[in-house]
């Protein structure tokens, strides 16, 4: 049967390391100057992608860490410097792209993945997934999943009217707003990274 706690348990824990009101800013700074068209697609692509992501590695991620020889700690490492990477580009203005490509990146790196798809949320449905009984709590976990994506969808697309009323000198700001806060996220992620290869060590 369906099992409302363990449902509750991942939905809430995904919804605090994925942040949906926090990604709004860096959302908005991301995907500013584009058409709304353009930029409600990217919304479902940044949202597949990471729904993506995050199954694969529900299905199969600790076979391909353990494949890979890959920890926890260095995806986490990796990740935040993705992070920063793309940070520094927001905080000094340099977010241009080739045309034929640029929505498609910023909808797939760093939106659908590390953004939305990172360590922290893959970390937490591999373990969900191993640890749920039988085929009720497997619909458990699954459901918390396509729930917080649905969620992340609901955010971004609704976030794209505030472009509207803040016009481009809001959106330099919170292009900057976005770059200042995915540096700090990126940092953290560093430094936990690192401070859990310390205390394996």
């Amino acid at each position: 049967m369906f099992d409302v706690a363990v449902f509750g348990s991942l939905f809430l824990t995904l919804f605090v390391i994925m942040d949906p009101p926090g990604i709004t800013p860096i959302f908005l700074g991301l995907t500013a100057g584009r058409p709304l068209k353009v930029q409600r697609r990217m919304a479902w692509q940044a949202v597949a992608v990471a729904f993506g992501v995050i199954a694969v590695f529900g299905i199969l991620g600790q076979r391909i860490l353990d494949y890979l020889h890959v920890s926890v700690p260095a995806l986490m490492i990796a990740g935040g410097l993705l992070l920063l990477l793309i940070a520094l580009d927001l905080l000094t203005g340099k977010t241009d792209e080739p045309k034929q490509t640029k929505d498609v990146n910023v909808a797939l790196v760093p939106l659908g993945m590390p953004l939305l798809a990172g360590p922290g949320a893959i970390v937490s449905v591999i373990l969900a997934v191993q640890h749920a009984d039988g085929f009720g709590g497997q619909v458990s976990v699954w459901a918390a999943i396509v729930a917080m994506h649905v969620v992340l969808l609901l955010v971004m697309r609704y976030s794209l009217l505030i472009i509207r009323v803040i016009k481009d000198g809001g959106v330099v700001l919170v292009t900057r707003l976005a770059g200042m806060m995915l540096s700090a996220i990126a940092v953290q992620q560093i430094i936990n990274g690192v401070t859990q290869v310390i205390h394996g060590a």
